[in-house]
């Protein structure tokens, strides 16, 4: 919002790192009560690879997607002027394609060149890039004591992730994150718009299943060919 819609002057790698800080800042908020759990696609993968209890998968999602839709409901109200100001200087019309431009304060879309499976496999190749380092940075028989450097680390991935393929797909990584603020803007006059992105295969369902597979994907890689050699580690499948 600030740079979009208030003339803010932010480069990639200064968006990039607002975004890991801020993500950091979360996990240090909630870490004593939830362990930090922001992303259902990573709250999925330590279910199946690392022995998170079955019975809070579910309210944990429920609540990452209301906390996602919750935020960019803030983000509209604190801005809504400058939105309404922006619209009407550029005559824009929401729910149109050059509106996306100002829905995509508040959720991903790939670059124009990507097509919609393009963007998924970034998608999945950056989550498990993302979810193998939390597997690592969390693991106590890496070699790393867990504790709180972890989250400070993690938003620094993140941060560096964006950097490297922000530009793709807008580095969701995180179906709550991207479908929450998808469903506010579907809600607060984009319509169809925001959900389909404009393209043939509604782009809504990229972000939702590329970084569960992701997720998967890296949760996996670290546990049978790192984890599983490593002596501290005994959880069973």
């Amino acid at each position: 919002s600030a740079l979009k819609v208030a003339g803010a002057s932010l480069g990639l790698w200064e968006i990039c790192i607002i975004w890991g800080l801020g993500i950091s800042l979360a996990v240090y908020l909630t870490a004593g009560i939830s362990g930090g759990h922001l992303n259902p696609a990573v709250t999925i993968a330590l279910w199946l690879f690392a022995c998170f209890p079955k019975q809070k998968v579910l309210p944990y999602i429920i609540a990452q997607f209301a906390g996602a839709f919750g935020g960019a409901l803030l983000a509209y109200v604190l801005y809504s002027s400058l939105f309404t100001e922006f619209e009407t200087a550029h005559h824009m019309v929401r729910g149109s394609v050059e509106s996306l431009q100002l829905a995509s304060i508040f959720s991903t879309y790939p670059a124009a060149a990507l097509n919609v499976w393009q963007a998924a496999l970034v998608e999945v190749v950056i989550t498990s890039i993302l979810m193998g380092m939390i597997m690592a940075l969390t693991d106590d028989g890496n070699g790393i004591p867990k504790g709180p450097l972890a989250p400070l680390l993690i938003g620094i991935l993140v941060a560096v992730i964006g950097a490297s393929t922000g530009p793709l797909t807008g580095f969701a990584m995180n179906p709550a994150r991207d479908f929450g603020p998808k469903l506010f803007t579907w809600l607060a006059g984009w319509g169809n718009m925001a959900m389909s992105g404009g393209r043939e295969i509604p782009y809504f369902i990229v972000p939702i299943v590329a970084p569960v597979i992701g997720a998967c994907a890296g949760a996996a890689i670290y546990r049978y060919f790192i984890g599983k050699n490593l002596p501290c580690n005994r959880c069973e499948l």
